[in-house]
């Protein structure tokens, strides 16, 4: 079983699944996955902070150089806009092992989710639907 999940969904997800009312064993599952999506959200922030070094430089320090209005100062901001929108493209492959049973939980989880939501939590909801409704298709075999 695989589940994949874009980078720009990581922080939507976490907010997203807190946020659902879940006891005994779906619980406990669902903590395990909010874990492992945080820890993936420190790499995610850690590298795209060297994407903004690379940009805008650093200062003695070893940190980002900002402009006097305290925003980074990025040099070429549209080739920046880029590889950042290409790095929040990528996924967070989480599979098999240790993290099968919480994975087959999840699923169950959202699949069976029927809350009324809209807007953003509506577009992640969408990504997590489609990520482990792939993973059944791709997962069975293990």
């Amino acid at each position: 079983m695989q589940v994949k999940i874009q980078y720009k969904y990581v922080v939507e997800a976490i907010n997203f699944l807190s946020d659902m009312n879940l006891k005994g064993k779906q619980s406990i599952h669902r903590t395990r996955f909010i874990k492992l999506l945080s820890e993936k959200l420190k790499q995610i922030s850690e590298e795209e902070m060297e994407l903004v070094k690379e940009f805008a430089g650093v200062d003695d320090d070893g940190k980002p150089i900002r402009t006097k209005e305290g925003n980074f100062a990025i040099k070429d901001t549209e080739e920046f806009l880029k590889q950042q929108k290409e790095y929040f493209q990528e996924y967070y492959v989480i599979e098999g092992g240790d993290a099968h049973g919480m994975l087959k939980t999840m699923t169950a989880v959202i699949e069976n989710y029927d809350l009324e939501i809209s807007g953003k939590d509506a577009e992640v909801f969408e990504h997590l639907f489609t990520a482990f409704e792939n993973s059944n298709e791709k997962g069975e075999e293990e």
